[in-house]
């Protein structure tokens, strides 16, 4: 046997074992046996972790906690229904929930009620004391009734049959009865024993799927997909519950069964529906506010679909839920598309721009209010400002001037209908923007110089990209920048001016800028504009600047738009438009018009009027011609009143002749052959005239010789 025996030689240094005739290079198996049972674990491990996370071993997860839950719950409520009815627990959570909606008369009820079922209840209780006691009594007279009874029959079947032993015949019938019962009941035991507490535990996982007690995870994928199910009060109460607010869900698991008494009735409004939802003690509006998010998801709603807000009552939120995926849909094009007879006052009339959330038209009133719209780059502000600036066109009494300082053309189709119209980025264009709105002011000063009771025509200045001249670097010959928001800003002191007065004449300003900060638009610019419009926003920092402190305390809450993808969705507070009560602000879907729709409701605004001649810069003062200014503004007419060619020369150019009278109107005309004249018992002037008049002018007396 020894011969069989290989010899092993030990290495001292590593302590391994070789064969006779091994290398020290070749490596020997070094305790082959301490590195297999790892390998073997971890294979083990990954098998056993593969198996696990599987789908199958996923949905028999799903399927034993699912139905192990419904037996759980399905127990705790029969045994809280069974607690409710044997106690007075249902009857105090009524009195708290009561009490907490403020309602004291119901928990005055409640309580009442309360007392009544204690009452019964000693009653009840003091009957069964005196139950043995009677229960015997009624069995002695029981028993003997039926013995008597059953005797009694035995004779009567006695004398029917003439024989004796049918005395005894119905007592022993009763008795063999009884004996079957007994054996039956004996077979039946066994079997009954065993299957009632499978038959308990399925009447517990009945009433535990039907209320549907396991957790989303568990359920099927076509059940756990709930979004867009109809909201009932259980459904807001559960939301409001699971929201992570504390003393919220503990108020709520005290009023039990009763937590839809913290809300009032749900309405349908529009593409959803709207419930008012009274907080308990300790839990504040903001609280809830600051969990939207978490609110819609546990309402089974996107974020964007669920709006809060803060009705006049207190400790009250407002809740707007939409449903699932409508406010994906668009809203239909403008009415100022549809209908070619679409008219505009600027007075009495509201521009139809858009629906609010509810569905139902949000219309503007854009009489003697100043404007500012902001939002982020390329989410619709220029186009929902220029929505409302046609509807108005279409008023034949407006006059509009523009500056777009973005001057991709934007307002192009403003031209022949807005007496300036200036397009473009740079800082030339800036000052003639900044020179545009100091001529508002000039009109503005002269029109309050009037007298009293003078009615004036609306005159409206647009500034779009209006932040572009609050960082304009230029600075004009006087040394005062056109930009910044100091006290020496040009652009900036003029926009203050007429947001001062320009309301009581109507002289009107309309701002749309982008990303809004405290360089790009300085505080008393914003809080200078009655309407206030914001699209979608980054911060809610910007959100309080574009709207106000109040209106975000409110509510509104541009900056949680969805960027993008709420392309024309503005959030406005203005005294214009009807915001539901007790808000600050409304949401609104705009109408998008587009450049070729824009054209031609521009078109049938411009077929209203007599034709005008946009100037594309503004003109200095000393640069004027008033000869050649006059034929400008008459335009196509034969003849125009005096006192008309003095406005559209103020309108034409408010340095040159914003303060002109008709004295200095004929100073201009004496000597010229162009003279005004009486036309059906009115001062005139005529465009034939004025043409000879620039015809016949000697080359040198252009400007200089007319002044």
């Amino acid at each position: 046997m020894t011969d069989n025996v290989v010899p092993l030689f030990k290495d001292p240094t590593t302590g391994t074992y070789t064969l006779p005739g091994d290398t020290p290079e070749t490596p020997a198996v070094a305790a082959p046996d301490s590195v297999r049972p790892v390998r073997r674990w971890k294979r083990t491990a990954r098998s056993l972790r593969a198996a696990v996370t599987s789908e199958p071993a996923r949905t028999a997860a799903r399927l034993v906690a699912r139905h192990g839950m419904y037996v759980l719950g399905g127990t705790r409520i029969t045994a809280k229904r069974a607690w409710d009815g044997r106690t007075g627990s249902r009857y105090e959570r009524m009195i708290r929930a009561a009490e907490a909606a403020g309602n004291f008369e119901e928990a005055k009820e409640w309580e009442d009620r309360l007392t009544r079922f204690r009452s019964a209840r000693h009653h009840r209780r003091m009957d069964l004391l005196k139950a043995p006691q009677d229960a015997v009594k009624s069995a002695a007279y029981g028993a003997g009734l039926t013995i008597g009874g059953l005797l009694l029959l035995g004779i009567v079947l006695a004398i029917a049959n003439k024989d004796a032993t049918w005395i005894l015949a119905p007592i022993t019938a009763v008795i063999e009865a009884i004996a079957a019962a007994v054996h039956v009941a004996t077979v039946v035991w066994g079997p009954a024993v065993t299957i009632s507490p499978w038959l308990g535990l399925l009447a517990l996982w009945g009433v535990g799927r039907q209320r549907q007690t396991a957790p989303q995870w568990a359920l099927p994928a076509q059940q756990r997909d709930d979004a867009g199910a109809p909201i009932t009060p259980s459904i807001v109460v559960t939301a409001l519950r699971d929201l992570g607010i504390a003393p919220m869900r503990k108020a709520i698991k005290e009023m039990g069964d009763a937590g839809a008494a913290m809300l009032g009735p749900i309405r349908i409004a529009g593409c959803g529906v709207e419930v008012d939802a009274t907080l308990p003690s300790g839990v504040s509006t903001k609280e809830v506010q600051g969990r939207r998010r978490k609110l819609a998801e546990n309402l089974g709603r996107h974020e964007h679909e669920v709006f809060i807000t803060l009705p006049a009552a207190a400790r009250t939120v407002r809740l707007w839920i939409a449903d699932s995926g409508a406010l994906d849909e668009p809203i239909g094009p403008s009415p100022l598309v549809t209908d070619p007879k679409a008219a505009a006052n600027y007075k009495t009339g509201k521009a139809p721009w858009g629906q609010d959330l509810r569905g139902d038209a949000a219309t503007l009133s854009l009489y003697q209010r100043h404007i500012l719209a902001t939002g982020l780059s390329n989410q619709g502000k220029t186009a929902a400002l220029r929505a409302l600036a046609l509807w108005l066109a279409l008023d034949k009494t407006v006059e509009f001037r523009i500056a777009d300082l973005k001057g991709v053309g934007d307002w192009g189709m403003f031209d022949g209908l807005a007496t300036t119209l200036i397009q473009g980025p740079t800082d030339e264009h800036v000052i003639q923007a900044t020179e545009m709105v100091e001529e508002l002011v000039a009109e503005m000063e002269r029109r309050i110089q009037m007298p009293p009771g003078t009615v004036f025509t609306p005159l409206i200045g647009i500034v779009d990209e209006a932040q572009v001249a609050f960082m304009c670097p230029a600075v004009g010959a006087d040394k005062r920048p056109y930009g910044g928001s100091k006290a020496t800003s040009r652009y900036f002191m003029a926009v203050r001016k007429i947001h001062n007065q320009g309301r009581a004449v109507d002289v009107l300003l309309w701002e749309g800028t982008q990303d809004p900060t405290d360089q790009n638009l300085p505080k008393l610019v914003r809080e200078g504009a009655h309407t206030r419009i914001s699209l979608v926003l980054g911060t809610e920092s910007q959100a309080r600047m574009a709207l106000g402190d109040k209106a975000v305390d409110g509510g509104a809450a541009p900056h949680l738009l969805r960027q993008d993808l709420d392309k024309g969705t503005v959030v406005v507070a203005s005294g214009g438009i009807t915001i539901p009560a007790g808000q600050t602000s409304i949401t609104v879907r705009t109408h998008y018009i587009d450049d070729e729709q824009a054209a031609e409701v521009a078109d049938r605004a411009k077929a209203l009027r007599d034709g005008i001649t946009t100037a594309h810069t503004v003109a200095a003062a000393d640069e004027s011609d008033p000869l050649a200014d006059i034929l400008t503004v008459l335009g196509t007419e034969a003849r125009v009143l005096t006192q008309e060619v003095l406005k559209r020369l103020a309108a034409l150019n408010g340095k040159a002749y914003g303060r002109w009278s008709f004295i200095d109107l004929k100073r201009v005309l004496d000597g010229t052959g162009a003279e005004p004249y009486k036309s059906d018992g009115r001062m005139v002037i005529g465009r034939d005239r004025i043409t000879r008049a620039l015809t016949n002018r000697p080359e040198d007396g252009s400007a200089s010789a007319t002044k």
